[in-house]
């Protein structure tokens, strides 16, 4: 098992924080969010790290992690900086790949670690009571994820203004098995901007987009299911929320934290 962490971006609904550091270098209660997420993979046998980085990614690689960086970073997304990772996604074994941004409890961890599926990722089911904490109005932030009676994915990404077309929320962690990732690197190769209206918006692609236009194309994508037990750290709001709420030990309602 193996995981890929995407550290690119510039962070910048964390500024001023991120003026002199990359987002996963964050502190949240003590330690940073990348530490937090190594120590959580570590935790359940997963040693094999890499990392794509970008703005400021030599703090990164200063910290001796295995790092690919990507060097367009501002005006690429998640897609494009999966595979600048190509040689790590080569490799043998199952592949784990996550936000650089998210934090996640063991027991979701190791739910997915342990699903078989081809392709699968992992959806919070409570995501409403966790958005309510974080926005005013859910919607303006939550995205489409429909799903059919055995968990594959049918619909995701999409901006919606209905609550019926949101059966639960991706989370921002996906596991590949193994004997799929050739597969999965193929398809990407197969994508071409005909999909897009140029190559600027091929290489924008978020993951969302990359795993509806794999389920299009028949791919059956699993949903490993959760209730809580992680956070997003997107902005100064999420990060004084939660901040605020460890202080209370009313985090642990939404998730709990290594001390």
């Amino acid at each position: 098992m193996r995981s890929l962490i995407l550290a690119a971006g510039e962070g910048s609904r964390l500024r001023p924080l991120t003026n002199d550091r990359p987002k996963a270098l964050v502190n949240l209660c003590g330690k940073t969010l990348l530490e937090r997420q190594v120590s959580t993979l570590k935790a359940l046998g997963v040693s094999d790290i890499a990392i794509v980085t970008g703005y400021l990614g030599h703090q990164i690689g200063d910290l001796g992690f295995n790092c690919f960086y990507n060097p367009d970073y501002s005006s690429t997304n998640m897609v494009y900086s999966i595979f600048r990772a190509s040689p790590f996604l080569e490799k043998e074994g199952d592949l784990l790949i996550s936000y650089g941004d998210i934090l996640y409890e063991e027991a979701n961890l190791n739910k997915i670690i342990n699903s078989n599926a081809a392709i699968n990722v992992v959806v919070d089911m409570d995501w409403l009571k966790y958005w309510k904490l974080r926005f005013s109005n859910p919607l303006s932030d939550a995205e489409s994820l429909i799903l059919d009676e055995n968990y594959s994915i049918k619909q995701l990404g999409l901006k919606t203004e209905n609550y019926d077309d949101i059966q639960g929320q991706y989370i921002g962690l996906i596991k590949i098995r193994q004997d799929k990732i050739k597969d999965l690197i193929n398809f990407y190769k197969s994508l071409s901007s005909e999909f897009f209206s140029n190559s600027s918006d091929f290489n924008k692609m978020y993951l969302t987009e990359f795993i509806q236009l794999l389920i299009n194309s028949g791919w059956d994508v699993k949903a490993t299911c959760i209730r809580g037990g992680w956070l997003e750290v997107d902005s100064l709001k999420d990060l004084e929320i939660y901040e605020e709420l460890a202080k209370s030990e009313e985090l642990d309602t939404y998730c709990r934290l290594e001390k």
